[in-house]
This record gives C-alpha cells, sequence and structure tokens, in this order.
C-alpha cells in the first residue's frame, strides 16, 4: 500500500487546502529570491498552494505529483489550469530540466518512506538543476521525544456525530512509523494511512552530497532566521556546481 505514490493525494486532496494549513507566502517570497529568473520545479505540487502564487510573480513553474486528484484541485484554481503537471512519483523526477530551482515543502521530502527512494529523489533532483541551480528543502527537526515509545494514540476529534483518533506505530532503527487516521461516524468506519520516513539535516546533506548537491544555507524557516541547536525545522538549500 505504501509504496502507492498516489495513495496520499487521494486520501486527502478534499481536505488539504483546509484551516490549520501554513500561509505559503512567506516560502513564495524566499523561492522567488532563489529562482533566479526561473525556470521552476515544484516536487508535489499537490494543489498549488506554492507554486499558483509562485507563477503569479512571473516565473515558469513546472510540477510532478502523483495524485491526480491532488491536480485537480489545483486546475479548478485561477490559473492553475496553465501550470505543466507531470503526474509521476517525484523521486523519479520525470522531467527533462534543465531548472534554477526546484523544491520539496511541508516535510515531503519524508513522504518517501523508504531510504532508497530518498536518495532517488535527491539524486534525479540533480540531474535536472542547471549548473549553479538551488533545490531547497523544508523540514521539521526530529525530536526523539516524539519517538520515545513504539506506539501513540491521539485523540483528534469528538463530536455528536463522529470520532476521530490517530494511531501510530514506529520502527525507531530504520526512522520511519506507519500512521492511521481512524474516523467513526454513522457512516461507518474511515481509514487514512500514511507513512514517513524522518531524517535529520545531517542525514539530508549526506544525501545530496552523494548526488553532486553542496549546502550553501540552511535557515530555521522562510523568514531567513537563523539555524540553531534549538530550532524544530529548517530551509535548507542545496546548490549544483
Amino acid at each position: 500500500m505504501f509504496d502507492d505514490p498516489g495513495l496520499f493525494g487521494r486520501l486527502w486532496a478534499d481536505t488539504y487546502d483546509g484551516p490549520g494549513n501554513p500561509n505559503p507566502a512567506p516560502a513564495v517570497d524566499l523561492l522567488a529570491d532563489l529562482a533566479d529568473g526561473g525556470p521552476v520545479l515544484e516536487l508535489a505540487i499537490g494543489t498549488g498552494r506554492v507554486a499558483l502564487p509562485l507563477a503569479a510573480r512571473g516565473l515558469a513553474v513546472d510540477g510532478v505529483e502523483a495524485s491526480p486528484e491532488m491536480v485537480a484541485k489545483m486546475r479548478a484554481k485561477p490559473g492553475g489550469d496553465r501550470l505543466p503537471v507531470v503526474i509521476g512519483d517525484m523521486a523519479d523526477v520525470p522531467v527533462p530540466g534543465p531548472y534554477r530551482l526546484a523544491y520539496l515543502v511541508f516535510n515531503t521530502l519524508f513522504n518517501l518512506a523508504e531510504a532508497e527512494r530518498q536518495a532517488d529523489c535527491l539524486r534525479n533532483v540533480a540531474r535536472v538543476l542547471a549548473p549553479g541551480g538551488a533545490f531547497v528543502v523544508e523540514a521539521f527537526v526530529p525530536d526523539p521525544a516524539d519517538f520515545d515509545r513504539d506506539e501513540q494514540v491521539h485523540m483528534r476529534s469528538v463530536t455528536e456525530d463522529s470520532a476521530t483518533i490517530r494511531v501510530h506505530q514506529y520502527d525507531r532503527a530504520a526512522q520511519t512509523f506507519v500512521r492511521q487516521t481512524i474516523t467513526f461516524d454513522r457512516a461507518g468506519v474511515h481509514l487514512r494511512p500514511f507513512a514517513m520516513r524522518y531524517l535529520w539535516p545531517d542525514q539530508i546533506d549526506e544525501l545530496a552530497e552523494r548526488a553532486g548537491l553542496r549546502l550553501a544555507d540552511r535557515y530555521a524557516d522562510w523568514h531567513r532566521s537563523p539555524f540553531t541547536t534549538n530550532s524544530t525545522s529548517h530551509v535548507s538549500v542545496y546548490r549544483k556546481p
């Protein structure tokens, strides 16, 4: 099941643009600065939350997305029908390039739940970057306290008509987890599974180096705040020589 790259989009497309998602404006500001006039590639373009405002600044933005359901949501937005999108696995980076900028935001690198596919992704990004081009990765910094047990159960919501819980099972040695979001309502039981392989920043650096990319900058957030040992997330900028 978890080797199906389109699974996430099929399950979450209808609610992906709901309340609680981060404001993409700071990301768009930094990415526009790094784009060097474009063209730009977004891996896992989703519903276009970042790509559409970036394109509105005059940049040519291409996308890769495994879920036709996500792309349909983007196409329904103003300007969404004008962005070229290849339906495919982001680890394969199935586009020719070259690009001045490629990016993966919202922890999406970790959605590749196998170490080999994460390595494939960075190697293929390097293939389509122009010399001097940038690859931007945004991700959380894992906190070992979050993974201090093999299983976790969290209550998500309770109403008169439904209850939603989220359960996790961890493999700490492999740095992976499987999550199931379970909703009980009058219509029955609804399952939305998800898997992730998390990495520390230095591990991403190692993958990048093996792909021929070099870390140029690292920030704690899209506002370019300094990255420190206490940072809970990072925006890392890798360059192709």
